[in-house]
């Protein structure tokens, strides 16, 4: 009976860890994908960089057509930073994360509301996408990092104009750093 007694206690010890490898692990995930936010607008570029694996699937043909691409890490922050810091502001908003975890393979799908604000402008001075993104990680030495990165855009409001005032303006932001 004792016998029978103490491997039922392991048993729910190893059923605790694993719930709580299982909660750890969402959270870790959760916190990668806000840290993506984060870093893009507070334009902490490392921060952001730390997000991701060296090599990244790109895949945001939703809003700006074109394919998908596979990108060294540093060739896709140059790319954020060709934009975002043309804009006075930006506010990137995720919620509702979905995981699925097998092993050290992730998903996190989660909606996401991202406000761009450009007040240079005699025109309507923001424009805010909305949808999800559906983000593929993988466990690593360094903790869970976003190897595939998709955005679905599905609605959108404001001045699209704007993008591609930022993009010029953060064009000589970088060429001034240079």
């Amino acid at each position: 009976m004792f016998e029978y007694q103490r491997m039922g206690r392991l048993g729910n010890s190893m059923a605790e860890a694993e719930e709580l490898r299982r909660v750890t692990d969402r959270l870790a995930i959760s916190d990668v994908v806000v840290q993506y936010a984060t870093g893009a607008d507070r334009r902490d570029w490392a921060l952001y960089r730390d997000c991701f694996t060296d090599t990244v699937d790109i895949d945001f043909s939703s809003f700006s057509g074109g394919e998908p691409e596979r990108l060294a890490v540093d060739e896709w922050v140059l790319q954020v930073r060709g934009l975002l810091p043309g804009f006075d502001v930006t506010q990137h908003n995720s919620s509702n994360h979905v995981h699925s975890i097998a092993g050290d393979m992730a998903t996190c799908v989660s909606y996401m509301v991202a406000e761009h604000i450009y007040l240079d402008t005699s025109a309507e001075n923001f424009v805010t996408l909305g949808g999800y993104y559906t983000n593929s990680l993988v466990r690593t030495p360094r903790g869970w990092r976003i190897s595939k990165c998709q955005l679905d855009v599905t609605w959108q409001r404001g001045n699209p104009e704007l993008f591609a005032l930022a993009a010029q303006r953060a064009a000589l932001i970088l060429a001034g750093q240079n």
